[in-house]
């Protein structure tokens, strides 16, 4: 599990984290999630595989979670984009399906998305559900000041 470090943070951030380690733990299929900011900064990430000695995880500066993060933060404002196009209000959520996995991002209510990796054989509707529910637990804690606490804590994980 790559996390910042719960010591010193408030009450609010230590329970998003706690939703998104469950959201790991609990859901099968789940490869690693990652909580990104409306301008592209990743907030929380959870990459159950970083610390397996048969795969490590050693691409972009944080592991898979920076990679998802980045790829979460590209498929957001492309599909906001094309919604805007197509007059389609705004995204909810967003799946891609590939050969070897798919990748889930759905929008949090102060514009921030919560990004999902998952295997290939992962029940679809079973990861968006939990999805569904980080997002309405975390919605209206994600505030202004936790999320600029979350960027420093995020800024201090080596």
């Amino acid at each position: 599990m790559t996390a910042p470090s719960t010591y010193g943070l408030s009450t609010q951030a230590r329970n998003l984290q706690w939703l998104l380690t469950d959201l790991v733990e609990e859901v099968p299929g789940v490869n690693s999630v990652a909580v990104v900011s409306s301008d592209g900064l990743l907030l929380l990430s959870s990459d159950p595989g970083a610390d397996s000695p048969k795969e490590p995880r050693t691409k972009g500066p944080r592991g898979a979670s920076a990679d998802l993060a980045t790829i979460v933060s590209g498929l957001g404002s492309l599909t906001t984009g094309a919604a805007a196009l197509m007059d389609g209000g705004s995204v909810k959520q967003t799946m891609v399906a590939m050969e070897h996995g798919s990748v889930f991002v759905m929008a949090i209510s102060d514009g921030s998305l919560l990004g999902v990796h998952a295997t290939p054989d992962c029940d679809m509707s079973v990861v968006a559900y939990h999805m569904a529910l980080f997002v309405g637990r975390a919605g209206h804690v994600l505030t202004p000041e936790v999320r600029s606490e979350l960027r420093q804590s995020m800024e201090k994980t080596p």
